[in-house]
């Protein structure tokens, strides 16, 4: 079955969320040209959302730096890409013709079934590991850690794909692929997983996908440069097909939005897609790659070396909790490039003064080494857009400051917890008698998370009050309202684990010649409350 099936650009394949909520599968063609009539993506998980958003943005960065919305037009200076940007965003929708052109050009290079170049695949993948329709598929891919109990296809449709369906998870595997595959060659290093499986993806989010589309297209580099000349891999004479092949850090963004993590070739039958094979696909070193814009950074000091490499969302936090890694800018912090850029926008008067911007995130959680998948995270944030700029610099401090106490706050519910739980008898010793502080541990680590869980929604209300252009003094009582509702809550949490503690706890008890009692414990939480709220 050599012959052609299936091109990107015409079949229906991308599922996408309409204004009345409905979902629509469409091509890539309809996605682009009808993006104005969307309001987001749909697909089956936020991380192949984030896989095909980048396919689309590749396509955008490769077709307006070398047109406008009028004719051939090659970008060569900065502010020729804010001016373009701008006329985009002003015209409310993609102009057809340049798209049209573009895709009709490169039709041959989109079918994801072809004798020569399938899309995003190679034929030299057939002697890579072999995997079922069941892999591909990130909502049934399993591991022995995870069985899903509830899965989302019967045992009948288990084992295949449709077509556009395995168009989707072709871009997801690419991306988020794990360790799991074994190297066909001796002495090859290790890859890791998917390039987008090693970031703390972040992406803005607009009014509609049309906004979506164009608040994540990057046009500059921070410093106000250009991008190098776009070569998506379409592009490529000949596509890479040695396995876990060492490249360059890509200097332009089609290049590094369509890199092939992995090399991919799909198994068909009968109209379906039955499984795959698979070997590691290209990469470089994450350290200061800074060509990647959707992703948080943390700093790193080893080996006599410092810098920056991508930070991976962590399961217990929300996002609200990563706010410094989200907007500080120092020699101990670097933004996502998606967030710089916004604010370029806003500096050069691109987007209204008056406008809330929304970020989403979006990750996948890996087991030991990386070698399976072990869930998949997204969340979102809402805050004016003056926040991200130099005039919203006192309220980053003021909001990292909060996001300080809220952490103190949860610690002190915790450590409530724990001590209550040391009162009631509730420890462990173990063969030599000592006390196992293992158990109180827990419960503290449990009422802070809930701590954390019940101040998620009010965080994000007062998160969205704040507006740079307020007075110090509304600034100053906006703070006192935000500490007023965290020391509350906190309270209220306290007096419901001393209800619980049991009539033992009243009375206590020594452990390591040190006494615990509810009575202690809470007088001592009361005033560790107000010791927070005093602190600036």
């Amino acid at each position: 079955m050599n012959e052609k099936e299936f091109n990107l650009i015409d079949e229906p394949w991308i599922k996408v969320r309409t204004p009345t909520l409905t979902v629509e599968t469409v091509s890539l063609r309809e996605a682009l040209l009808r993006a104005h009539t969307y309001t987001a993506l749909a697909g089956e998980l936020p991380t192949q959302d984030v896989a095909v958003l980048r396919l689309l943005l590749a396509v955008l960065h490769t077709v307006f730096s070398r047109v406008d919305c009028g004719g051939i037009a090659p970008l060569q200076k900065p502010g020729q890409a804010l001016l373009r940007w701008k006329e985009l965003w002003e015209n409310g929708h993609f102009p057809e013709k340049p798209i049209c052109d573009y895709l009709e050009q490169w039709h041959e290079r989109f079918w994801l079934f072809h004798p020569e170049r399938p899309f995003y695949q190679v034929r030299t993948a057939d002697k890579g590991t072999a995997y079922s329709a069941a892999k591909l598929n990130g909502e049934l891919s399993e591991s022995a850690n995870k069985l899903r109990l509830f899965p989302v296809r019967g045992d009948k449709w288990k084992g295949t794909l449709t077509y556009a369906e395995a168009a989707r998870w072709l871009l997801y595997v690419n991306g988020f692929d794990d360790t799991s595959a074994k190297p066909k060659e001796k002495g090859l290093p290790s890859v890791g997983a998917g390039w987008l499986g090693k970031l703390g993806l972040i992406t803005a989010e607009g009014q509609n996908f049309y906004e979506t589309l164009l608040l994540n297209l990057v046009l500059l580099k921070e410093k106000n440069a250009l991008w190098r000349e776009n070569k998506p891999t379409w592009e490529l004479t000949e596509p890479r097909q040695s396995e876990r092949t060492s490249i360059p850090l890509p200097d332009n963004q089609a290049e590094l939005l369509t890199l092939q993590s992995r090399r991919i070739l799909l198994k068909r039958a009968n109209g379906v897609v039955e499984g795959y094979t698979l070997l590691g696909g290209d990469f470089f070193p994450p350290e200061d790659a800074f060509i990647e814009q959707m992703t948080l950074w943390r700093s790193y000091e080893e080996h006599r070396r410092s810098g920056f490499r991508p930070q991976r969302h962590r399961a217990e936090q929300y996002i609200w909790q990563e706010f410094s890694s989200l907007l500080y800018k120092d020699e101990k912090g670097h933004r996502p490039g998606v967030i710089s850029w916004i604010a370029i926008l806003r500096q050069s008067h691109c987007l209204d003064t008056r406008r809330w911007i929304s970020f989403r995130t979006a990750s996948v959680q890996y087991g030991d080494k990386d070698f399976f998948s072990s869930d998949v995270l997204g969340d979102q944030i809402t805050f004016h857009m003056n926040l991200i700029t130099e005039v919203g610099t006192t309220w980053q401090i003021l909001i990292e400051k909060e996001v300080s106490r809220v952490g103190r706050f949860a610690s002190a519910v915790g450590r409530l917890a724990g001590d209550l739980e040391k009162a009631a008898g509730h420890v462990e010793r173990d063969g030599k008698g000592s006390v196992l502080s293992s158990l109180s541990m827990n419960c503290a680590k449990s009422a802070s998370e809930l701590y954390y869980h019940k101040i998620d929604v009010p965080f994000r209300e007062w998160l969205q009050k704040l507006d740079p252009a307020q007075t110090g003094v509304e600034r100053d009582g906006l703070r006192d309202e935000w500490v007023a509702i965290a020391r509350r809550l906190a309270a209220d949490m306290g007096e419901e684990l001393l209800k619980g503690a049991g009539d033992a706890a009243l009375l206590g008890r020594c452990i390591e010649e040190k006494h615990y009692s509810a009575p202690e414990a809470f007088i001592k939480f009361k005033n560790k409350l107000k010791t927070i709220c005093e602190e600036e």
